[in-house]
């Protein structure tokens, strides 16, 4: 505490009135005159004082409130009394310390579940009383009571700001903070923008990251019934304008919105190349409608999350998941993913067994991990990280036999024998553990990388949550705007110079022929290839590190085919060729590629709406070559001031909204809607 504060640590009360301190004394005490002052005429009364006088009560109240803040605590009005009776004839007016009083005991409802809230309140006695008096006709408030003794510890000046008395959200601020959500930027980011705008450093603005999500929640709290009729309006509305957008939905036995699925036509056209390894993240809600919230979501040739499609629910069961996949694989022309990730659940995991039993399922493995902290922090203790260490290990392994050994090892040395989190991971480790999966393409997205970038993009598009009848809408400007980073991210990668490290001919031909993303990749397991012996079997090629005498991958090469193969399968489960393969084809001569093991979805290819919109590729990279000049000029004048934002935020707006009134060409195969009778849903 500042030693200015202790200075104000004393205790002052009206001397006719020797009661007690305690803000429960109820007495009245009337000054003179002559010993008494109005407080706005002195700039110096920093401390209140007994005949200190005020012209009105909201007055005393915020100089006790400015006095409080400098001191470390805050303050609330506590009650009022009267002559005749609590609000007639106002007489006296306590202000008390926030942690005054003592929590009032809940009483408890079997049926209904209870927030567990901790109280701050601790039975503080420091007060400040005032009491009204009237002199020459003109009423004035006193100071009849003031203390300021305290049973807690005072807060510091950059802890005090954070009592919610003094976080104050402006309506300036509410408007700027309604239009960032519009936009479909996080809550974190919003508050870093408001930093640097107002030029303060992080944390310091008067609210906090959770003031901004009530403010949101606060906004969400409509009609839901209203909300469908509106929500499917948003999107018969967003169907005139764009035939290629799609949405399903089912009504119940009522005629009330049941379940809604969607996808944008840029999603359709990006799923015909790279829906073949998809996420299906039904782990969110929307929480101002207690909806659960599926998003389907891919990786680009490029490395970057694409979005799919959406679905919202009514309830999570077998018969809801089934027709969410029916209407995904409806939108998607019938042509279901070679494999799915999901949570653990088992409502899902039956439904992808019936709707499409061609995908190989598995688990995401990040969300699985999510869970840890609470399934064996506490079991394990210090030793959870040592154990977190053993299960990575365990779950990067290539053989399933080593992993089952060393799985029972595992469980022998923590002694979780018992352990029903671990008996269930065991159970279902054909979905988790790579050496189960290895032979399935995933596209790397069990990697801690693409896991990251993949939840960023969700929590991105959740962040879009308005109104319900907004969403879809909001939504598809938060995927417009990731396909325009993705398209400005494609450009910054096709423009580096690719650097050869190894001087072989296959290296430059795949730098040819692979995104910038892929080729690191490819390029990353040639340089390696270097340091591996290969050795000719009867029937196939053993390759080991030049370190070791034994072991290795066992490598199958049909030449006259151009059919490579190896043990460790990485290309089946990333499509990048493995060190081991490329060791081989390096020793057989080979000095271009198999066609077949350069991938299309890793190519550099023109994005499908460019063949969706029968325009050449040139035709396309002209256009957004254009488009990036613009909006790179377009960037460094608007952050040279706030006004220039403000003005372009205006502005682009009007223009988004005329561009998309603009007719988008139709696909030559036509184009349908599936929600023209949701009865037969």
């Amino acid at each position: 505490m500042s030693e200015e504060a202790a200075q104000m640590m004393v205790v002052y009360d009206d001397h006719s009135d020797q009661r007690s301190f305690s803000f429960e004394d109820t007495s009245s005490t009337e000054e003179s005159p002559d010993k008494t002052r109005l407080s706005i005429e002195t700039s110096n009364d920093v401390v209140p004082y007994i005949g200190q006088r005020f012209a009105s009560h909201d007055g005393a109240y915020e100089f006790y409130s400015d006095f409080a803040k400098r001191c470390g605590f805050s303050i609330r009005r506590h009650r009022t009394e009267g002559k005749d009776g609590v609000g007639k004839g106002l007489t006296r007016r306590y202000f008390v310390c926030h942690r005054a009083g003592n929590t009032p005991v809940k009483t408890t409802n079997d049926n209904k579940s209870q927030r567990n809230r901790k109280s701050s309140r601790c039975g503080c006695q420091a007060y400040m009383r005032i009491s009204k008096t009237t002199e020459l006709g003109l009423p004035e408030w006193r100071v009849t009571g003031f203390v300021n003794h305290h049973n807690h510890e005072l807060l510091e000046p950059n802890q005090v700001r954070f009592l919610p008395a003094y976080r104050t959200i402006s309506d300036a601020d509410k408007s700027r903070i309604l239009m960032f959500a519009k936009t479909g930027i996080s809550v974190q980011q919003m508050m870093r923008l408001m930093e640097l705008e107002k030029c303060v450093e992080p944390g310091y603005l008067p609210f906090t990251e959770k003031d901004v999500r009530n403010l949101l929640q606060s906004c969400r709290k409509v009609d839901p019934e209203d909300e469908s009729i509106d929500l499917l309006r948003m999107c018969r509305n967003i169907k005139d304008k764009d035939p290629n957008f799609m949405f399903d939905f089912t009504l119940d036995l009522d005629n009330r919105l049941e379940n809604i699925a969607w996808s944008y036509a840029s999603s359709i056209q990006s799923y015909e190349i790279f829906g073949d390894a998809v996420v299906f993240d039904t782990t969110h809600r929307l929480s101002a409608f207690d909806m659960p919230l599926g998003i389907w979501v891919g990786i680009n040739n490029y490395g970057m999350p694409c979005f799919f499609g959406c679905v919202l629910l009514r309830e999570e069961n077998l018969r809801t998941y089934s027709w969410a996949l029916k209407a995904f694989l409806g939108f998607m022309n019938a042509k279901a993913p070679q494999t799915i990730l999901t949570d653990q659940n088992m409502c899902l995991k039956e439904a992808i067994e019936l709707e499409m039993p061609s995908a190989k399922h598995a688990l995401c493995i990040w969300l699985i991990v999510a869970k840890f902290p609470s399934w064996f922090n506490a079991v394990l203790g210090e030793r959870y990280n040592e154990w977190k260490a053993e299960f990575y290990h365990l779950y990067n392994l290539e053989s399933t036999e080593d992993f089952e050994l060393g799985w029972r090892d595992m469980v022998n040395s923590f002694g979780l024998h018992s352990n029903r989190h671990i008996a269930s991971l065991f159970a279902l480790r054909s979905l988790w553990a790579l050496p189960y999966l290895r032979s399935h393409f995933f596209a790397g997205m069990t990697t801690t990388v693409h896991s990251k970038s993949i939840n960023a993009f969700i929590q991105r598009f959740l962040s879009a949550q308005t109104r319900l009848a907004h969403f879809v809408e909001q939504a598809a400007v938060t995927v417009d705007f990731k396909d325009q980073m993705g398209e400005q991210q494609t450009m910054q990668q096709n423009l580096q110079n690719l650097c050869l490290k190894t001087g072989a001919p296959m290296e430059s031909h795949a730098a040819t022929v692979l995104t910038p993303f892929a080729f690191s990749k490819l390029q990353e397991q040639l340089v390696l290839a270097a340091h591996y012996a290969s050795f000719q079997m009867e029937d196939c090629f053993l390759v080991r590190h030049h370190t070791k005498l034994d072991g290795g991958r066992k490598v199958y090469w049909v030449p006259r085919e151009g059919i490579i193969s190896c043990s460790c399968h990485q290309f089946e489960f990333s499509g990048i060729l493995c060190r081991h393969a490329l060791r081989v084809l390096s020793t057989g001569n080979c000095f271009q590629f198999p066609d077949r093991y350069l991938p299309l979805r890793w190519r550099r290819i023109s994005t499908p709406s460019a063949k969706l919109h029968q325009t050449t590729p040139s035709e396309h990279t002209d256009r957004i070559q254009l488009l990036q000049t613009i909006l790179s000029s377009l960037i460094t004048e608007c952050a040279k001031s706030r006004e220039r934002l403000d003005i372009a935020t205006e502005q682009v707006s009007i223009l988004l909204s005329r561009i998309r009134e603009h007719p988008v060409p139709v696909c030559p195969q036509g184009t349908r809607e599936n929600s023209a009778n949701p009865r037969n849903h």
